[in-house]
C-alpha cells in the first residue's frame, strides 16, 4: 500500500501542507486529504490524515498557546461529544466521491451564510453548534477548516488567536477521527500504518508548522483573512469537480 513513491510524495506533501496550515490555520488539510484519497483507501486515508493533522495542529497550539481562547474549548467539546455519540451508533464510512464533494462544498456553505446568521465562536451556544457540525464533518469529509473558519471570521480575533484557538479545536477533531476510523470502524492492523510511518509523519508535520511561524508573524490581519478566503474557495472548486468526475466515470 505504502510504496516508496507514495511515501516520498507523502513526506513532501506533509511538510508543504503543514506549512500552509501553519500560516492560515487551515487549507493544508484539504490539500493533504486530496493526496491521501488519491493513493489510499478511505479508512487508511482518514487515519493517516488524522495522525498528520493532529501533530500539525497540536504543535501549532503549543507554539501559539498564549493566544488560545480557552473559554471556547469547553463549549466546543460539548457539541463534539453529541456528534461522536451519533456516529458511534451508526458506524458510517463514506466513499471517496462523497468525501471529495463534502470537502469541496464546505467553504461555499460558509460563504453563503446570511450576515444575520453569522456565527461567532466566542458565543457559548455558537461554540456548541460549531463542535457538533465540525465533528460530524470530520467524520464524513476528514476536514472542517473552511466551515470552522466561518465561526471565527466575524469575531475580530487577531490572526494569532484565530490560528491558535482553531488549532486546539482541530486537534480534538483529528483525535476523534483517528479513534473512529482506526478502532471503531476498522481494526488497526488492517490499515497498514506502521509506527515508523506514523512517527515520521508527526515529525514532518511539526517541521512544516514551525517553518510557517515567521510568515504568520509578519503577515497583517487584513492580508490573512483576504488570502484565506481565496485559497479555500479555489480548493473547494477543485474537489467538487473531482468528486463529480469520480461519480460520472464509475
Amino acid at each position: 500500500m505504502f510504496t516508496p513513491w507514495i511515501v516520498a510524495g507523502l513526506a513532501a506533501t506533509i511538510v508543504a501542507t503543514s506549512f500552509l496550515s501553519g500560516i492560515f490555520g487551515m487549507a493544508g488539510g484539504m490539500v493533504l486529504m486530496g493526496f491521501l484519497l488519491a493513493t489510499l483507501p478511505v479508512q487508511t486515508a482518514m487515519v493517516m490524515h488524522g495522525i498528520i493533522q493532529m501533530a500539525a495542529n497540536g504543535w501549532r497550539a503549543i507554539l501559539w498557546r498564549a493566544h488560545v481562547r480557552w473559554s471556547v474549548i469547553g463549549f466546543y467539546l460539548c457539541g463534539a461529544a453529541l456528534s461522536v455519540a451519533l456516529f458511534v451508533a451508526i458506524l458510517f464510512v463514506p466513499d471517496k466521491p462523497l468525501v471529495l464533494i463534502a470537502i469541496g462544498v464546505t467553504p461555499f456553505i460558509a460563504l453563503l451564510l446570511p450576515a444575520r446568521f453569522a456565527p461567532n465562536i466566542l458565543k457559548p451556544g455558537h461554540a456548541v453548534v460549531a463542535g457538533a457540525i465540525c465533528t460530524a464533518l470530520h467524520l464524513v469529509a476528514g476536514v472542517t477548516g473552511p466551515l470552522l473558519d466561518a465561526f471565527f471570521t466575524r469575531t475580530e480575533l487577531s490572526r494569532q488567536a484565530n490560528v491558535a484557538t482553531k488549532a486546539v479545536t482541530q486537534t480534538t477533531g483529528h483525535i476523534l477521527k483517528i479513534v473512529y476510523f482506526g478502532a471503531l470502524t476498522a481494526r488497526p492492523g488492517d490499515l497498514g500504518i506502521g509506527w515508523e510511518l506514523a512517527v515520521g509523519s508527526v515529525a514532518l508535520a511539526m517541521l512544516g508548522t514551525t517553518l510557517a511561524r515567521r510568515i504568520l508573524e509578519n503577515m497583517s490581519d487584513r492580508a490573512f483573512y483576504r488570502w484565506t478566503n481565496r485559497l479555500v474557495l479555489s480548493l473547494g472548486t477543485v474537489y467538487i469537480v473531482q468528486g463529480i468526475w469520480q461519480i460520472a466515470t464509475r
